[in-house]
């Protein structure tokens, strides 16, 4: 812990300096660090330098997930931050991306997409220390997590997951961070409908949603603006940006961002008048440029494209 701390990052600004630097843009555009490459030196100056940006999340670097890094890496992420004045909107962990102990294995389980992380059930607690750690070290208050595999019922043990989320919340808030849940489609919580409710129950203020209506449009359901109006829109504590195309037989594909089903636009609009102001982050996932980062090159291109049919400026 002292080695984080030593390691925190000097970008620290004040609040008009950070307005200043982001202008009229209503959020903190950003954009995942590994979905564009490995190599964390790369993906800050393409995300400052050719995007323009003064946000990154972080979720993996060099081949290790964020909450792997040791500390010489860590010293060494904030170098590279700092040289290219970028700050962090949050620590894009795999929290509770696992098994529920006791119900029967999910369908979803699986160690795909863990993003060079695979914690059991029984490693929560010490990723979650992990996490806080590193969100003091890259100056930030904000840790993702999700909602377990995937069960095809949930209901015996939902008060007990939501007692277990209700927790780390409280954890998170003795140290003064928020905790977001990203609705997942390989996840319990996964739509609009299903983040209102698990916000209902666990009625923390610093408990958020990380909303993703890209995750919502592959189970076949409307984020925008179906599940978004079911949401209390003070609980929406960050954004991922990414586009799907429906195939036949419920599959899905990922889309470059414009380039799917969700109402980008009509979405974008309603998180800036409903006065969402936090991170906004491109996941690309979409990988039809080729590489992933020509892929999120074209992405990135859709969304500023978006944004301006929106008619917002960033």
């Amino acid at each position: 812990m002292a080695g984080l701390a030593a390691a925190a990052s000097p970008l620290i600004k004040s609040a008009n300096a950070l307005a200043a630097d982001e202008g009229s843009c209503p959020f903190r555009l950003a954009v995942i660090n590994d979905e564009i490459t490995q190599d964390f030196e790369r993906a800050c100056q393409i995300v400052s330098q050719d995007f323009g940006l003064h946000w990154i999340e972080l979720r993996a670097m060099w081949n290790k997930n964020v909450t792997a890094l040791n500390d010489k890496e860590v010293a060494e992420a904030n170098k590279i931050l700092a040289a290219h004045n970028l700050r962090v909107t949050d620590i894009a962990s795999p929290l509770f991306k696992t098994d529920w102990p006791g119900a029967p294995i999910s369908k979803q389980s699986e160690t795909r997409d863990q993003f060079h992380a695979n914690f059991d059930a029984g490693a929560q607690d010490r990723l979650l220390d992990r996490c806080i750690a590193l969100a003091k070290a890259f100056n930030t208050d904000r840790i993702r997590c999700f909602d377990y595999w995937r069960l095809d019922d949930v209901k015996p043990y939902r008060a007990a997951i939501n007692a277990k989320l209700r927790d780390a919340a409280e954890r998170c808030e003795k140290s003064n961070l928020i905790l977001l849940l990203e609705n997942e489609m390989s996840c319990n919580t996964a739509t609009g409908p299903e983040a209102a409710a698990t916000l209902a129950a666990i009625p923390n203020k610093n408990f958020m949603l990380n909303w993703d209506p890209g995750n919502a449009a592959a189970l076949g359901t409307t984020p925008y603006p179906d599940g978004y109006d079911l949401l209390p829109k003070q609980r929406i504590g960050h954004c991922h940006c990414k586009d799907v195309v429906r195939e036949p037989d419920h599959k899905y594909e990922w889309a470059p961002v414009g380039g799917g089903v969700v109402d980008w636009v009509g979405q974008l609009q309603a998180l800036k008048r409903d006065g969402f102001h936090y991170g906004l982050s491109l996941e690309t996932h979409w990988r039809g440029g080729g590489t992933p980062e020509a892929s999120t090159r074209i992405s990135f291109a859709g969304l500023k494209k978006t944004l301006g049919k929106a008619g917002i400026s960033c």
